[in-house]
């Protein structure tokens, strides 16, 4: 089927997996056609092509880490988690294995053999009603294509040689196409397929590049050079934008980069509201390389400093030394703004391969966090350790994540009280004092709230998790995606119980998760009584302009009206007309 060469406008409604307004030149990603011709092998060429294959493994795998290492310099670790599952396929020795197998008894090239066991493990990936596992199926493509090029000798990528500014329109994109594109030059994407959940989407929103996913048939519909046009927010794909259209969203850029621009003057401003209530705006961060953009967004230290990047960034366990100095670096850069440092929160999605762990069949329920620390207690106290004397620059505070009863709290204690006892026999300098708070992320701790806090000095609510713990909605789950709400007034309530005991106890409360870094909730979440709030960086200037355009007694008021009201969507209401009131300009950048 040729390309649409009609030159009325097209507009086509996908998935928008990462926001923003962009408009160019449409470039079409031609998938390889990698047809590699069978020929037969003799019995004195297989050792050559099982060599040959070895090379190719060990060029992929090279080529793999590079990509991660890059990926992690540029966005994040958490973004580059996403290849941990291409690493996989290359060491999978089954996989291996069975590619020599089949080399050897039906003699063909290294290629053909290759493609033909790849294309069996993808389509019985593909047929798997699980979203996850049905979404590696594209890993093992991935990874054989690269394999492929490998063996041919073909390792350039048609993104990585880009000249012009374009919008690339592909059937899909492989996270390594997106990985080692020439972002100068890739304004933003659009695919065929895709999900909000897939390596796509979550390179792209890491990148801060606008995409659309799952739009179907775009790459058939669009010829090389079509003037194209994104709108990342709404899903929105414009082929032949008419200049009406193009002139009208050029207004609505224009307008969000003058509302921006005088966000950013309010770096130095406190994040203080009208009648003079102070909310501290903190930031979450993985790698002490996140300091510069805490520092640029105004926020006033770190809320969360997810310190498992530092053993996911690494090929073995980081030792004492160098965890002493990726926090110490931290504390000193932002003293004498706080620095909460959540310990080891490994499990869930986060595993790293020199820890052997069991295959869980629910592992974000399984044993991670708190309940791994306990039970791996040498892992835990040298990270306390660690901890505890980047704490001599005491803005350094400590926090247990997930736990579900005061028994975890009282053990954690009990060995940082004995770390405290080797540190002091030892002569190191550290922080008597040092805070010592728990995430809230689980109902049974928001329940036994009064329990926990006579033995901690502070709470944060990980909303993120006490949602779909709560609700029993699993977020990266599109079928049921529409029952993880936020405003849900049974998360409202935890909120406000755990806060109010936090209070009666004489400690603070802080939130972090999404809920916190989204402006709409802002005000809601000061009124509940909210002490402290932590969230991505870009975050801050929005949430500080919503702050200070509110009165506590508004914030307050919303609170009780939430209380009382009995769905998502009437909290979500009331949410979003107190903002469109005190701060319409911010609803602007969110809508």
């Amino acid at each position: 089927m040729s390309a649409n060469n009609d030159t009325r406008e097209v507009v086509i409604q996908g998935i928008g997996v990462s926001p923003g307004i962009v408009a160019g030149k449409a470039f079409l990603l031609t998938t390889d056609d990698e047809r590699y011709v069978a020929r037969e092998v003799e019995e004195d060429e297989i050792p050559r092509e099982m060599a040959r294959f070895e090379d190719a493994l060990i060029e992929t795998r090279r080529q793999i880490h590079d990509i991660q290492q890059k990926v992690s310099d540029a966005v994040g670790q958490d973004s580059a988690g996403i290849f941990d599952a291409h690493l996989m396929v290359v060491d999978d020795r089954a996989f291996v294995e069975e590619v020599i197998r089949e080399l050897t008894a039906r003699r063909r090239n290294v290629e053909v053999v290759l493609k033909d066991v790849a294309e069996k493990y993808a389509e019985a990936l593909a047929n798997i009603e699980d979203d996850y596992l049905r979404e590696r199926a594209a890993d093992v493509r991935d990874v054989a294509r690269r394999i492929l090029r490998n063996l041919s000798g073909k390792t350039s990528s048609q993104l990585q040689d880009l000249t012009e500014p374009c919008i690339v329109v592909a059937n899909d994109l492989a996270p390594s196409d997106t990985a080692t594109m020439n972002t100068e030059k890739v304004i933003g994407f659009v695919t065929d397929l895709g999900s909000h959940t897939s390596h796509t989407a979550i390179m792209a929103r890491a990148l801060g590049i606008p995409a659309i996913v799952g739009l179907h048939d775009v790459s058939l519909r669009v010829s090389e050079g079509d003037p194209v046009m994104i709108d990342g927010g709404k899903g929105l794909f414009f082929i032949h934008p008419t200049s009406d259209r193009l002139s009208s969203y050029n207004k609505l850029i224009e307008s969000r980069r003058t509302i921006e621009s005088e966000l950013a003057l309010l770096k130095d401003e406190p994040p203080e509201t009208k009648d003079g209530y102070f909310v501290l705006l903190s930031a979450n961060i993985e790698l002490p390389s996140d300091i510069d953009s805490v520092i640029e967004s105004g926020a006033r230290g770190v809320g969360l400093f997810r310190s498992e990047f530092i053993y996911l960034s690494q090929d073995a366990l980081p030792n004492e030394e160098e965890q002493f100095k990726a926090y110490e670096e931290v504390a000193r850069r932002l003293s004498p703004h706080p620095v909460i440092i959540r310990t080891l929160d490994l499990g869930g999605d986060k595993f790293i391969s020199h820890i052997r762990t069991l295959t869980e069949l629910n592992p974000f329920m399984g044993w991670r966090a708190i309940r791994f620390c306990l039970a791996q207690p040498a892992i835990f106290k040298t990270q306390l350790r660690a901890l505890l004397r980047a704490s001599k620059h005491e803005n350094v505070k400590l926090m247990y994540p997930m736990v579900s009863n005061v028994n975890e709290v009282l053990q954690a204690n009990e060995i940082l009280d004995q770390v405290r006892n080797e540190l002091r026999r030892e002569g190191h300098e550290f922080n008597e004092n040092i805070d010592v708070g728990v995430m809230i992320e689980v109902p049974s701790a928001a329940l036994t709230a009064d329990l926990i806090a006579p033995h901690v000095d502070f709470f944060s609510i990980g909303t993120n998790d006490l949602i779909q713990y709560t609700l029993a909605v699993d977020r990266v789950n599109e079928r049921i995606a529409y029952l993880y709400e936020p405003t849900h007034p049974a998360i409202i309530k935890l909120i406000r119980n755990t806060i109010d005991v936090a209070h009666r106890n004489g400690i603070w409360t802080g939130i972090c998760g999404e809920m916190a870094g989204n402006p709409l909730m802002v005000p809601l979440l000061v009124g509940l009584g909210a002490d402290e709030l932590s969230m991505n960086p870009g975050s801050i200037p929005m949430a500080k302009d919503v702050i200070r355009n509110l009165t506590y007694s508004q914030a307050e008021t919303l609170a009780e009206q939430t209380l009382a009201s009995e769905s998502a969507t009437e909290v979500l209401d009331l949410c979003r007309s107190l903002t469109q009131k005190i701060a319409p300009e911010v609803l602007e950048l969110v809508e």
